[in-house]
């Protein structure tokens, strides 16, 4: 499996609701989202949790992805349109964002060390 491939999944993953923290990797280092800061593999898996617990109706669209593999590591970039349902706020959000990070390989498939989404501009 490429690198690609598991950036592909975790997008398809998240579209589903389903849990994200196995996509990275026992060590990862932060997960910078529009308006959070996850520090470390137990901070990550724990904010994953809660936003998969929180909320719904996902909708991520790669609008230009970019990814090199070199000798077991992988940085991305990538433009996607980003919305969900808020069901504690009852709010609908909808985001032009950029998406950026690294990945590495670990024995069974890649596995995120470090990720950015952000928001070009103000929120």
């Amino acid at each position: 499996m490429s690198a690609e491939t598991t950036i592909e999944e975790y997008y398809d993953a998240l579209r589903a609701g389903e849990p994200l923290a196995a996509f990275f990797a026992t060590d990862a280092l932060v997960k910078f989202g529009i308006g959070e800061r996850l520090k470390g593999p137990d901070g990550i898996a724990a904010g994953l949790h809660e936003q998969t617990r929180t909320t719904e109706n996902w909708t991520v669209e790669s609008h230009n992805l970019r990814v090199t593999e070199e000798e077991g590591s992988a940085w991305f970039a990538d433009d996607v349109r980003m919305a969900w349902y808020d069901t504690e706020s009852d709010e609908h959000h909808d985001h032009r964002t950029r998406w950026s990070g690294g990945l590495r390989w670990a024995d069974d498939g890649w596995r995120f060390v470090g990720m950015h989404v952000s928001v070009p501009g103000d929120t």
